[in-house]
């Protein structure tokens, strides 16, 4: 897994760069965040949850964003029942917050995170959409997320051009405070 990190810090500003297949699918640089979401089946809990926030329009729009998108496994590390409490309508705020807690503004390589947490003594602080802070460590060759609780998150698969952005791949949920 490093060394796939480490060939998109050296290859995702190239001009023969292409996109990782994620969830089994291609992502293609030309459709957005959501559209290619929608196409990997390792984040149809990334989309359902998506659309119940009502957050569809808005990561359609022309950004650009920066999303951790937690897998689906991600998802179901998370408390029994969470996910499914979170879904429902009483809860829109609230998954709102978490989702936007994923979501930079600006489209952000895996290289910059590397270079700004590499020239801060390791680590770089992120503020998101939600207001919320994820702080980028480097470990080893690996670029892991911190929540505000202490939550800690691998990057998986980097640099996945979108349209509108770039998503990273995320192995965790990131909670906000």
């Amino acid at each position: 897994m490093p060394l796939a990190l480490l060939a998109a810090f050296t290859f995702s500003s190239t001009a023969f760069a292409q996109n990782p297949m994620v969830g089994g699918a291609a992502m293609y640089e030309k459709m957005n965040i959501v559209e290619n979401a929608m196409n990997s089946k390792d984040h149809t809990t990334l989309v359902a949850a998506v659309k119940a926030a009502g957050l569809v329009d808005t990561l359609m729009s022309d950004g650009p964003f920066t999303v951790f998108a937690p897998t689906n496994a991600g998802f179901d590390a998370l408390p029994a029942g969470t996910v499914e409490n979170l879904l429902k309508p009483e809860n829109k705020d609230m998954l709102v917050k978490i989702l936007t807690a994923h979501v930079v503004s600006g489209s952000i390589s895996a290289k910059d995170l590397w270079e700004w947490a590499e020239k801060n003594g390791g680590k770089y602080e992120l503020t998101t959409v939600s207001g919320d802070t994820l702080t980028v460590m480097m470990k080893g060759k690996e670029l892991w997320l911190w929540d505000e609780n202490g939550n800690a998150s691998l990057i998986t698969i980097a640099d996945v051009i979108q349209s509108n952005g770039v998503i990273h791949v995320v192995d965790k949920v990131l909670l906000p405070k």
